[in-house]
C-alpha cells in the first residue's frame, strides 16, 4: 500500500510531463468536442453498439493505441504499453445508451450547452478516454502498468453489464486486471466505491381466462399479481445498507369484460448489500408462491389454476472497494488536488462486476457539468474553464494508478 498518496499524486501534478499534457488537454479540447459531437450521432441502444464501436475503434488505431480488436461480445480494446512490473490498470467507457434506434441524436449546441441524448450518459466520457492518450503521448509519459483502454457494451438497463461479465469473466484480459476505472457521467467530485446489486424478474401469471359475467368466480391471474404486488408494498426493508423494490411496468389481458388469461409485471429489486439483496430475493420469490396459492384456494380451479412463470431479465451484483485501498486514495488526492469536493457513494455502473469479483474498482466522472441524463433534453457544458479542470483531475488519477516512469 502507498504511504501516501497525496504526495504521490503531488509529485505528478508538480512535474514539467504532466504540465505538458494538461496543456494538451486544453489545447485540443475543441477536438475533444469533435470526438464527442461525432460519436453522440451515432446509434448506440443496448445491443446494437456495433456501428459507435466501429468508430470508436477506428479512433484508437488512429491514436498509436496497440492490440486494438472488438472482443466477441462487442467490446473494443486497446493496449498503451507500459515499461515497467506488467501489472495492468483498466479504464473504460460505455458505448450504449438508454435511447432506441430512430431517436433524434442530432447535437443541439446553445452557447457553451451541448444538447442530445446519451451526450453525457456516456459519450463524453469515450471521447476523454481518446483526449488521455493523445494527452500521455504529447507529453512523453510513460507509465509504469500497462493501461487497457476499453469502450464497452451493455451497461444499461437490460445490457446487465454484459460487456463488464465478459472482459472479466471469458475475455482475453480475465484474470489479468490489476485495477479497473469507469469513466461514467461528468461529475468528477463524485466517487463510487460501492457497487448496488439488482435483480430485476417479470413475472406472468396465467389462468384459464373467461367472461367476466359468465364465468364469474373462476381464479383470476390479476388478483394474484395484485396481491403479490400488495405484499411487496409492505415489505420493510432496511434503510442501511440500502435496499429497494418498484413494481415497475405492467401489462396484459384482453378486453375489459373478460377474465385475463394472462398479465403480467416487471419488479426491480437492489441493495448495496449481496446479503440484504439475497434475502429480499427470497422474500419477493415466496410473495409470488403465496400469491398464487391464495387466489387459487380463494376461488374455483375448474377450468385450470393460476400459475406463475417467473423469468430473471437482470442480474447485477453487489459489491465495494475498500476506501483504504491505493485506488480509492489515489483518485480522492487527485481530484481534491483540482479543488474538487469529494463526495463517496453507491451506485451500479460497469464496476459492479470488478468490485464482485474482488478487483479494486471504482467509477470516477469524465469532468465538467451536464444534466437531464437519460432524457430527449440531456446536456453537458463543454465551456473549457469546467470541463478542463475535470478531464485533468481523472487523468491525474489514472497516472496515480498506472504509475509513472518517466516523462
Amino acid at each position: 500500500m502507498l504511504t501516501d498518496a497525496a504526495e504521490t499524486i503531488r509529485q505528478i501534478l508538480a512535474s514539467p510531463a504532466f504540465h505538458r499534457a494538461k496543456a494538451t488537454i486544453a489545447a485540443e479540447h475543441d477536438r475533444m468536442v469533435e470526438d464527442l459531437i461525432r460519436l453522440t450521432e451515432i446509434e448506440a441502444p443496448s445491443f446494437n453498439e456495433d456501428v459507435r464501436a466501429q468508430a470508436w475503434m477506428e479512433m484508437a488505431r488512429a491514436h498509436g493505441l496497440e492490440d486494438v480488436a472488438m472482443d466477441d461480445e462487442g467490446n473494443v480494446t486497446a493496449i498503451r504499453r507500459g515499461g515497467g512490473n506488467g501489472a495492468l490498470v483498466c479504464v473504460a467507457a460505455h458505448l450504449d445508451t438508454v435511447f432506441p434506434a430512430g431517436t433524434n441524436l442530432k447535437v443541439r449546441r446553445e452557447g457553451n450547452r451541448l444538447f442530445a441524448p446519451g451526450i453525457g450518459d456516456d459519450t463524453r466520457s469515450l471521447s476523454v478516454l481518446l483526449a488521455w492518450v493523445r494527452a500521455l503521448d504529447a507529453a512523453g509519459i510513460r507509465t509504469r502498468a500497462d493501461i487497457l483502454f476499453v469502450a464497452d457494451v451493455g451497461e444499461e438497463g437490460p445490457g446487465d453489464l454484459r460487456g463488464m461479465r465478459h472482459l472479466f469473466q471469458k475475455g482475453p484480459y480475465k484474470d489479468r486486471i490489476d485495477a479497473f476505472i469507469t469513466v461514467d457521467s461528468p461529475d468528477i467530485d463524485r466517487i463510487v466505491t460501492g457497487g448496488i446489486g439488482s435483480k430485476r424478474y417479470r413475472v406472468t401469471f396465467r389462468g384459464p381466462g373467461g367472461h367476466s359475467f359468465s364465468a364469474f368466480g373462476l381464479v383470476n391471474p390479476m388478483y394474484a399479481m395484485a396481491r403479490a404486488i400488495d405484499q411487496l408494498a409492505r415489505l420493510q426493508v432496511p434503510s442501511s445498507p440500502q435496499t429497494t423494490f418498484c413494481a415497475s411496468v405492467t401489462g396484459g389481458g384482453t378486453s375489459i369484460n373478460s377474465i385475463p388469461n394472462a398479465v403480467w409485471t416487471d419488479f426491480d429489486l437492489r441493495s448495496s448489500s449481496a446479503v440484504e439483496l439475497a434475502r429480499l430475493e427470497a422474500e419477493f420469490l415466496a410473495i409470488v408462491d403465496t400469491a398464487v396459492r391464495a387466489e387459487n384456494q380463494t376461488r374455483s380451479v375448474t377450468s385450470g389454476p393460476v400459475t406463475a412463470e417467473i423469468k430473471q431479465t437482470g442480474d447485477r451484483p453487489a459489491g465495494s472497494t475498500d476506501p483504504n485501498t491505493d485506488l480509492v486514495r489515489l483518485a480522492h488526492a487527485a481530484i481534491s488536488a483540482h479543488g474538487f469536493e469529494v463526495s463517496f457513494e453507491a451506485s451500479s455502473t460497469d464496476a459492479n462486476i470488478p468490485m464482485s469479483l474482488g478487483v479494486p474498482a471504482i467509477r470516477i466522472g469524465s469532468g465538467g457539468t451536464g444534466g437531464r441524463a437519460h432524457s430527449l433534453e440531456e446536456w453537458i457544458d463543454v465551456t473549457p474553464e469546467i470541463s478542463i479542470p475535470g478531464m485533468a483531475a481523472g487523468l491525474a488519477t489514472l497516472l496515480g494508478v498506472a504509475g509513472v516512469l518517466e516523462g
